[in-house]
């Protein structure tokens, strides 16, 4: 009986290296943003638009909340230009001549990016707006 309180610590414990695997994943994380904003002229254009967007709301002082409806559409248009990205390349891999349904998923994937964009430009205008109208 003793023997198995000794051990119930050790099995709460996470494994050997969890942390540091976690540690490393930002780090991959962080080197797929930096490569796709090195060769995606789009994400460029996003991330031109986010300073823009960042320093238009430090000049019009707006609110905490939105901030808060800003940072989530910048965010929804970036993820989605990086899974658009990540959807590209796969696609690029499995499919290098063309085919009908990689059309598709490129369609599709780029059509996700250009909803996040819009429901974005509508937030920027519904926030930004009023302070210039």
């Amino acid at each position: 009986m003793a023997e198995l309180n000794s051990q119930a610590p050790d099995r709460l414990r996470p494994p050997e290296g969890l942390w540091r695997r976690r540690v490393a994943s930002f780090g991959h994380a962080g080197r797929g943003v930096w490569t796709a904003l090195r060769s995606e002229v789009h994400l460029r254009f996003h991330a031109l638009a986010t300073v823009v967007v960042i320093g238009l709301g430090f000049y019009c002082r707006i609110t905490r909340l939105e901030w808060a409806l800003v940072a989530i559409s910048v965010a929804s248009v970036w993820a989605a230009e990086l899974v658009n990205t990540a959807i590209e390349a796969l696609t690029d891999l499995v499919s290098p001549a063309y085919h009908p349904l990689a059309g598709k998923a490129k369609d599709v994937a780029a059509g996700a990016v250009l909803l996040a964009a819009l429901g974005a430009l509508v937030v920027g205008a519904l926030v930004f707006g009023p302070h210039f109208f």
